[in-house]
């Protein structure tokens, strides 16, 4: 019988609960049968990979690949994956560069298919790398079955604290995040920003999440997060916008926010 990771609690408490026992959680998730045949099966013949055709014609080897990156459910789309994947990063025209979802840059610059030769799948250590990543992902996804909003608190751990040390610009740092669904969604919750903010162009969607931020947190920078008091007051208003009985309240207020967005927008145009 496999592992279930146990979230017993929701809200703050829960994270907490889930932070103190997230090591011993997740060993033990790693010994699950699937996670270790798959695992194993990946690392064992990955480095005989050259190309992305044969990576995709190998489903047990893709489902590894994918979900490495948070992309499980791409798993069905062979030729579009292989398409990412050839056309590389270097080009700015590349498929994987033209798509709004960062996580296709991350997996395509990976795995260097598209632009290096070799591959970066013969690099002694490359399995093992990408076999870890699956297994803190599929951890991640096991623990979204029993409280998505813990899912979404661990990818926010994991991630943020990088993107705000990354050497770039502030604009830069707020593009990473508008990239990356997860993320983007632990933002618009916290901040009580309406999912339609995606609508908006991308610089009018930063300025409102930057005013947000600095409303929220007193700081209108991602590079703030850098710091583990300003990760932790994210992550509690997340939790507690994110609760059930937040949730009316929050609906409620991100409808206000449309509705001024809205508004805004009839303006300016008109």
């Amino acid at each position: 019988m496999s592992f279930q990771p146990v979230v017993p609690l929701s809200g703050w408490a829960g994270w907490k609960f889930l932070e103190r026992t997230r090591q011993a959680q997740q060993e033990a998730f790693d010994r699950s049968a699937v996670i270790e045949r798959e695992t194993t099966y990946f690392t064992e013949r990955i480095a005989a990979v050259r190309s992305a055709s044969e990576l995709v014609a190998d489903r047990r080897l893709l489902a590894v690949a994918l979900g490495a990156f948070g992309l499980d459910d791409d798993i069905a789309n062979r030729f579009f994956i292989r398409k990412v994947l050839e056309e590389g990063t270097r080009d700015p025209q590349a498929l994987a560069n033209r798509l709004s979802d960062a996580r296709y840059r991350e997996f395509s610059k990976a795995f260097g298919f598209g632009d290096l030769d070799p591959p970066n799948t013969v690099l002694s250590d490359f399995g093992a790398s990408i076999a870890a990543r699956y297994r803190e992902r599929q951890f991640e996804i096991a623990v979204g079955r029993q409280d998505q909003t813990m899912r979404l608190a661990l990818t926010l751990e994991r991630e943020l604290s990088s993107i705000a040390g990354t050497q770039t610009t502030d604009d830069g740092r707020w593009f990473l995040v508008m990239a990356k669904p997860p993320l983007r969604e632990v933002f618009e919750t916290a901040l009580g920003l309406p999912a339609s903010l995606g609508a908006l162009d991308l610089d009018r969607q930063m300025s409102e999440f930057r005013r947000a931020a600095s409303t929220r947190l007193g700081e209108a920078e991602i590079s703030q997060f850098a710091r583990p008091e300003q990760r932790e007051a994210l992550l509690r208003l997340y939790l507690a916008r994110a609760s059930p009985a937040a949730a009316a309240v929050s609906a409620a207020g991100g409808a206000t926010v449309a509705l001024s967005l809205l508004q805004s927008m009839t303006s300016s145009n008109g």
